[in-house]
């Protein structure tokens, strides 16, 4: 369904995306943002569903700054690797990179954001920084730490209960720090949940953030 194609950021870098088109008339366009695993098969599976949804949907390579083509699995060798690789991009070059992103799907109307693990971090920047319509957010470890700023749009985010590279008190500081943000938890889910490749796949948790997900899309794109 989709496509492999280049984009340049504001600063003159070229880098990689994933682009899938809908079927039909499109109902906006959604970014797409990788976990620290890099624009894998998961990735473009994901962005696959969210064109087959009705959406322009775009997934930007954000390790193209350090690496290029980054495709990693899920086990500890691919954990590692994708720590380190998210260690050598910087934050800001990440907003310049999704504003870009934003940018080549911007002529189909509104544009939203949604991010995965480190995407979800990611994803609270855009919201803050990438002038986007709509951002959601899965798992995103280090939101809690940019509090400091402020969304420009209506924000979702999702967490798991068992998360234990997310502590609920650090999901309780966005949520008192941020009362306009839609905050949800599920019941026995752990760290990338949405993931049918890792073992902490939740198939009930999956589809209900889903469905939450694309309501929120559909009233706020």
């Amino acid at each position: 369904m989709g496509q492999t194609l280049e984009l340049t950021a504001s600063d003159g870098h070229a880098f990689g995306a994933y682009r899938a088109d809908p079927a039909g008339a499109p109902k906006g366009a959604i970014v797409v943002i990788q976990e620290i695993f890099g624009v894998n098969q998961h990735i473009r599976a994901l962005t696959d569903g969210f064109a087959a949804d009705g959406y322009v949907a775009i997934a930007p390579a954000l390790y193209d700054r350090a690496e290029k083509g980054v495709e990693l699995g899920y086990d500890e060798e691919g954990r590692q690797a994708g720590m380190a690789t998210r260690e050598k991009v910087e934050w800001d070059d990440v907003v310049l990179d999704i504003i870009a992103a934003r940018e080549a799907v911007a002529d189909v109307g509104k544009v939203g954001i949604v991010g995965y693990c480190y995407g979800g971090t990611v994803t609270w920047l855009g919201a803050c920084k990438g002038g986007f319509d709509a951002a959601v957010g899965y798992y995103g470890g280090g939101i809690h730490t940019l509090l400091d700023l402020d969304a420009g749009c209506p924000v979702q985010l999702h967490f798991g209960e068992k998360d234990q590279g997310i502590p609920l008190e650090n999901v309780d500081k966005i949520r008192q720090a941020k009362s306009d943000v839609d905050i949800f938890v599920y019941d026995g889910a752990g760290h990338g949940f949405v993931c049918d490749e890792r073992a902490s796949y939740s198939e009930a948790a999956t589809n209900q953030a889903r469905t939450r997900t694309l309501d929120f899309f559909a009233s706020n794109l």
